[in-house]
């Protein structure tokens, strides 16, 4: 197609043509807001390296997700700070732990938004890990196991499924977690319950305020064993494919700004919903150049967000989907 070589901007300078010819609109029903529990009450403790995200207990927690619902967000995900930790991470599976509960307050009290509950076992573990370790006798070298670490997840999922669950989300990367945790729903009368699948899960350099907030990080070595290297794209392709094969509902790539390549190649590919995770290096970077006064959060935010929109993200997991909520009634983008 020839164009002249002067072309007008016409569509480019006035604001509202630039919305009517906008290829990609940011929504609040594309956002979901990650959430941390722990034990206690009236506890609301603000996460230092997240400014304006919090370890809430339960109580708290129940009016946060409801001022989440009152500004139209779809959805929440949870992720759980355990009493105590030990090898098995049991109390990811115990029918009184923390998230357990946690389901059980907000679908007493809120109807209107949907819970999605992270399931892994790095938050419950003595040594953080996401699964079963072992211990080589000879050279002392410790490994996951990942048969062992399916059993696992799999009684995490169906507890999280009995105190009433809308979503789960295994985020551990073993192979096999969706046939295993797909398989223990529907023997248990929860064929409903999506699985939300982290299907292409980098070993990233970006999760370091997360671990922060989640208290959950590896004791010794690192993850690398079970998550994906940043220098492959095609590996993605294969886990996609093996998780929707296992029975997966949505796939998601983590994180979002590193890999929207990612994302743009999964969503051209599989015609699955595709979520990404922006995630709390992401979040934290744009927080702390703005307090330095070097960039505009709210500007920067948005941008990021539409920029995954643009890759081909339908969902966006973000710790500023409270705060886009309510900066998306300004302005349309």
């Amino acid at each position: 197609m020839q164009y002249p070589k002067y072309r007008p901007r016409r569509l480019r300078t006035n604001t509202l043509i630039r919305k009517l010819v906008r290829e990609e609109h940011l929504s609040v029903n594309d956002l979901i807001m990650p959430l941390f529990v722990r034990p206690g009450s009236g506890l609301k403790l603000e996460i230092p390296s997240m400014p304006g995200n919090y370890q809430f207990s339960v109580d708290t927690l129940v009016e946060e997700v409801r001022e989440l619902a009152n500004l139209g967000i779809p959805g929440v995900i949870l992720f759980g700070i355990p009493q105590k930790k030990d090898e098995l991470g049991s109390e990811a599976y115990a029918d009184d732990g923390i998230i357990q509960k946690a389901i059980r307050a907000i679908k007493n009290k809120i109807s209107n938004i949907l819970v999605i509950t992270d399931v892994c076992m790095c938050e419950y573990t003595n040594h953080g890990h996401c699964g079963f370790v072992t211990k080589d006798e000879k050279t002392g070298e410790h490994q996951v196991d990942n048969d062992e670490t399916l059993k696992l997840l799999s009684r995490e999922a169906l507890s999280h499924a009995n105190a009433g669950v809308d979503i789960v989300a295994p985020s551990d990367m073993m192979d096999g977690r969706v046939d295993a945790i797909r398989n223990i729903l529907d023997e248990n009368g929860f064929e409903g319950i999506p699985i939300m699948s982290y299907a292409a899960k980098y070993a990233s350099a970006f999760y370091g305020p997360f671990r922060d907030a989640a208290e959950s990080p590896p004791s010794f070595g690192d993850r690398k064993s079970y998550q994906m290297d940043p220098a492959n794209s095609r590996e993605a392709l294969r886990e996609v494919s093996l998780d929707i094969d296992e029975g997966a509902d949505i796939v998601m790539v983590k994180p979002a700004l590193p890999y929207l390549d990612i994302i743009r190649l999964i969503k051209d590919t599989f015609e699955h919903p595709v979520a990404a995770y922006n995630v709390s290096g992401e979040f934290s970077m744009v927080k702390a150049a703005h307090e330095k006064g070097w960039i505009d959060e709210k500007a920067v935010a948005l941008e990021s967000l539409i920029g995954m929109k643009r890759a081909g993200a339908d969902i966006i997991l973000t710790y500023w989907a409270k705060d886009a909520a309510r900066w998306l009634k300004e302005c349309a983008i």
